[in-house]
């Protein structure tokens, strides 16, 4: 019984890192969901614990900015974003400056997966109008959502679970990290100026009309008031997941957008993924798995080292489910570094990040193709320069 349930535990965490079990039609999200349903059939947790284990602050506050971005979305809001950016920005290396700010500061703000998703095909499309290398661009976007995203709480999935285990306030976290997200993106910005000379360029490019797109003002309207009350809401220091869920529905009171095309814009699959990986993360811990590991992560550097390796072999999220059993009593340097690492270690490879993975996935589909070497040459030195940035930062 206990083998078997080692191999479950070793099964699903494989699986997690790939994305997928070979021969099976499964996600991240179904294979953590069965990973915790067979640790409850071995007996190693009842549903009892399995419930007390998921941690609902979590999800409250990730659904809460599924259904926020959902309806900045449906607005129009982005696409107008690319409209300024065509008709204000004038040049190649102009418009690898917006695009990395840009997405950077909607990925602070929005969770980053999102941001991806949403600017990709826009991305493809500006590149194609203008008649440039779309790669660059692309390597721009996703690079600067992981790095923008390392601002703030909100920024992406694992932020929101270390300041639900950790309680360090929005404005805490993003006064201590929203200087290092800034360089990293000004660092980002010279190395892709360096890989690629086609981008260097300054000679304003043919002005051309950008693409056809509609603009919901009431919408628009509605849901950047309720969005900026709720930022000044987290800088104020109230609860996080309560103020989350009032503004989303706040957004649901509508009579312009049906519920069915918000709702379906909300990542089910994500908020089923962490509901399993909570149970499994507290069936690894019933088992003792992780006290053998409190050795490696007994200072900033080497908790700085394991962080990389596991966001990197299980993705972020898991790892930092993992490794908030594993740090002994950690502190708020302590809760950052592990913040700030599992976020920039998903720049590593393609396979670092979903938000990578989504931009190669719809670059695919558009006729183009951005290979794993492509990602790595850009992505392995971008990585350690930030992560040493970041240590040095924090301590």
């Amino acid at each position: 019984m206990v083998v078997l349930r080692y191999l479950v535990i070793l099964l699903t965490y494989i699986g997690l890192g790939m994305g997928y079990l070979p021969g099976l039609r499964m996600n991240r999200a179904t294979i953590a969901l069965v990973g915790a349903a067979l640790l409850m059939a071995l007996g190693l947790l009842d549903l009892s614990a399995a419930w007390s284990a998921i941690d609902y602050k979590t999800l409250v506050f990730l659904f809460g900015m599924m259904i926020i971005s959902a309806n900045i979305a449906a607005s129009g809001f982005f696409q107008l974003a690319v409209d300024y950016t065509i008709r204000y920005i004038h040049s190649p290396f102009g418009l690898l400056i917006g695009l990395t700010f840009g997405s950077g500061l909607l990925s602070a703000l929005f969770l980053n997966d999102t941001i991806a998703l949403i600017l990709t095909p826009l991305v493809v499309g500006i590149t194609q109008l203008l008649n440039l290398n779309p790669i660059p661009y692309l390597l721009a976007l996703a690079g600067a959502t992981n790095l923008g995203s390392v601002a703030t709480l909100s920024g992406n999935p694992q932020n929101i679970l270390i300041g639900s285990f950790s309680g360090i306030s929005y404005l805490d976290f993003a006064q201590a990290l929203t200087p290092l997200a800034f360089i990293s993106l000004v660092i980002q910005v010279g190395w892709l100026w360096w890989l690629y000379p086609e981008v260097r360029s300054l000679r304003p490019y043919l002005k051309v009309e950008p693409p056809r797109y509609r603009i919901f003002k009431p919408l628009l309207a509605k849901s950047l008031l309720i969005t900026t009350g709720l930022l000044v809401a987290f800088l104020l220091g109230i609860p996080t997941a309560e103020t989350t869920l009032i503004a989303a529905g706040l957004l649901l009171v509508t009579r312009r957008i049906k519920p069915e095309r918000t709702l379906q814009k909300v990542d089910w699959d994500l908020l089923l993924m962490f509901c399993g990986l909570f149970i499994l993360t507290e069936g690894v811990q019933k088992l003792g798995v992780l006290e053998s590991f409190t050795r490696f992560v007994n200072d900033p550097l080497s908790i700085l080292g394991v962080t990389v390796l596991l966001s990197n072999l299980v993705s972020n999220v898991p790892a930092v489910l993992l490794l908030h059993h594993l740090i002994p009593h950690p502190n708020n340097q302590t809760w950052l570094l592990l913040a700030a690492a599992s976020t920039l270690a998903g720049n590593l490879t393609l396979l670092g990040s979903v938000a990578n993975l989504i931009v190669a996935e719809a670059v695919a589909k558009k006729g183009y193709r951005l290979t794993f070497g492509e990602h790595l040459r850009f992505g392995l030195p971008l990585t350690v320069v930030t992560l040493v940035l970041t240590y040095f930062w924090l301590f």
